[in-house]
């Protein structure tokens, strides 16, 4: 196959498109610091359109209220950057679309913006799945550390596609 992203991220992005129209499931994936780069990965696959409900890609902060309706309080207490941002753009992004789980990524991917409290290659993820209890929510941090930004987001992407595994 004709690929034009790393190979690792197309066929992550195979698995969870035959995993997920066996499961009888669509997705949809809210992102800020991949910048689209899940969604690409998942429209590379031949009949994704099976599976894949809907891509945001939420950069600023205004996006992520305006589009997927997170509360400006919780970005303003507990930064973009956060579980409950994650959270937030998640279920948001459950709410505009009809797909059955949703994944939201935030980060700092860098060379700036990093702090003390979350450093370069600080990401933020969240799964939401309709119907699901708000208290099993499924939300992470990870630090893949100044790595590169290029590194960042594919690390990122890869983890947001495993998390869309059934």
């Amino acid at each position: 196959m004709d690929v034009l992203l790393p190979r690792e991220l197309v066929e992550l992005a195979e698995r969870v498109v035959i995993a997920n129209r066996a499961a009888g499931r669509r997705v949809a994936v809210a992102e800020s610091c991949t910048g689209g780069l899940v969604s690409a990965a998942l429209t590379e696959i031949p009949g994704s359109s099976d599976v894949v409900e809907a891509g945001f890609v939420t950069y600023s902060n205004q996006a992520k209220i305006a589009l997927l309706n997170v509360n400006p309080e919780v970005i303003e207490t507990f930064g973009a950057v956060s579980t409950a941002t994650a959270w937030g753009m998640a279920r948001g992004a459950l709410a505009a679309t009809e797909a059955d789980v949703a994944v939201a990524i935030t980060g700092v991917a860098g060379p700036g913006g990093g702090t003390a409290k979350k450093p370069v290659g600080t990401v933020v993820f969240a799964r939401a799945l309709r119907g699901g209890d708000p208290d099993e929510m499924k939300a992470e941090r990870h630090e893949f550390g100044d790595i590169g930004r290029g590194a960042i987001r594919l690390q990122a992407a890869l983890l947001a596609l495993e998390l869309l595994l059934p």
